[in-house]
């Protein structure tokens, strides 16, 4: 459960570490809290740094802190339920970016995602993820 002020780790290659969320976007639904799967507007903490000479290629980091963007909650620490029985709960809370069309600002993931995106509409996500818990 990701409210107000909390932080999440950015696992994707966007150029963000550590982002804090500002919003929850999603239906009135469980009070302003967010789960894995909802979207949230988040403003970055912390970020990769940026030498001047990676600002000129094309792999160059598409975030800075400050920045106010768009992700998705991809891992929590609150324990989730599952329909079979099984209860779920990650070691940290992470997000994946997003741009204002709904894609992934970055293009690889380097951890572990709930199964529970597939079910939210996210099979991007799970698809370019190293591993699907």
């Amino acid at each position: 459960m990701i409210g107000l002020k909390g932080t999440l780790n950015v696992i994707d290659n966007s150029g963000a570490l550590l982002v804090e969320c500002v919003n929850v976007l999603k239906q009135k639904v469980n009070n302003g809290w967010g789960g894995v799967g909802d979207e949230i507007v988040c403003v970055v903490k912390r970020a990769r740094p940026v030498s001047t000479a990676a600002q000129a290629s094309s792999t160059a980091v598409k975030v800075r802190k400050g920045d106010v963007r768009r992700a998705v909650i991809v891992r929590t620490k609150k324990a989730v339920r599952r329909p079979d029985g099984r209860v779920i709960r990650f070691d940290d809370n992470a997000a994946v970016l997003l741009n204002n069309k709904r894609d992934m600002l970055g293009t690889r993931i380097g951890g572990v995602v709930s199964a529970d995106l597939r079910m939210k509409g996210w099979g991007k996500i799970i698809s370019i993820a190293p591993k699907v818990i």
